[in-house]
């Protein structure tokens, strides 16, 4: 299993409270030395039933990555880095944008000094995203594709990555970035959608409320959280993925109408609405988008093994189970 790679190893998580870093440290608890640092904002989606049962088995720093000072303390000695660290709504930027800023691009160039200044070896990987793309010039997207965001965490999220690979670069400290396409799963926000619209579907239907379906005809691939898990970690233990940059992606490819049927097919019952775009929602949507990951897969073997049917029964089942822990 890939997880023995990572036996006995210090390994940090950055916004490893959250959605995807709590999942990570799931499948490290009791194999690696794991310190997980969020910052327990509200609205950035850490929270702490992410890890219940684990609790005891994962050292906790409450701390923001915007603090330079603590920095340094907390790259030291570590084996790996699973930066997750950020700021993910995109109408957030653009009502907020000093503050994606500060997030998703300085508190990025702080992190990489500190490795640079007292564990230049650390082997990191970057959560990105498909944002970076914009508005598709061609379907599927592969990482040739120009970069252009259509807002400000796009922008940020680009500055983010090119410092990671440009300290690679450099510096040599061994960095990887992922392009994370629509991942989904137990764990994620659900209480509004900051960050993924099929978690305020997720909480309408539980709750017995319609949901909205802006649009409706895009279409979209998706992820499932173990599968996206699964690549960290094995861009992270593999030495052909330094200096590299990967999409995620998915054959599954659905229009957001489609995903909606799916849903209450599982579900057994509820309601949606297709409705227009929100302007201010309008000006930043990319219309369709599905990611080309065939690069990931020919070069890393790695591929999505979770039919997205199979992925929303779960998630489905697991928040039926605790919604109150994310609401």
């Amino acid at each position: 299993m890939i997880e023995d790679l990572f036996h006995g190893k210090r390994v940090l998580i950055l916004g490893g409270l959250g959605f995807i870093g709590s999942a990570i440290a799931r499948r490290l608890a009791g194999v690696s030395e794991l310190m997980l640092v969020d910052s327990l904002i509200p609205e950035y989606g850490g929270n702490l039933a992410n890890i219940r049962g684990y609790e005891n088995r994962v050292r906790i720093n409450i701390s923001d990555v915007r603090d330079p000072y603590s920095l340094r303390y907390i790259v030291e000695g570590m084996d790996y880095i699973f930066n997750m660290a950020g700021q993910t709504s995109h109408l957030d930027s653009m009502v907020n944008p000093f503050t994606d800023l500060e997030i998703n691009a300085r508190a990025q160039l702080s992190i990489l000094e500190a490795c640079r200044c007292v564990n230049p070896h650390v082997r990191t990987v970057f959560a990105s995203t498909r944002q970076i793309y914009g508005r598709p010039e061609y379907l599927p997207v592969d990482e040739k594709h120009p970069i252009r965001p259509v807002d400000i965490n796009g922008i940020n999220k680009t500055a983010g990555e090119w410092y990671h690979l440009l300290y690679q670069q450099v510096y040599s400290i061994p960095t990887t970035v992922l392009r994370l396409t629509n991942t989904y799963g137990p764990g994620m926000r659900i209480k509004d959608a900051r960050q993924t619209f099929v978690g305020i579907w997720i909480r309408c239907l539980l709750e017995g409320k319609p949901f909205e379906v802006w649009g409706g005809n895009q279409l979209r691939d998706f992820n499932f959280l173990d599968d996206v898990v699964n690549a960290f970690l094995l861009v992270a233990t593999d030495k052909r993925a330094n200096g590299q940059v990967f999409n995620l992606g998915s054959s599954e490819v659905v229009s957001l109408k489609e995903l909606a049927r799916l849903f209450v097919e599982i579900n057994g019952s509820g309601e949606f609405e297709v409705k227009s775009f929100p302007e201010e929602r309008k000006k930043i949507d990319i219309g369709d988008y599905y990611s080309d990951y065939s690069r990931i897969k020919d070069s890393l073997g790695w591929q999505p093994g979770t039919s997205l049917k199979k992925g929303l029964m779960v998630t489905l089942e697991y928040y039926r189970t605790c919604l109150q822990d994310y609401l």
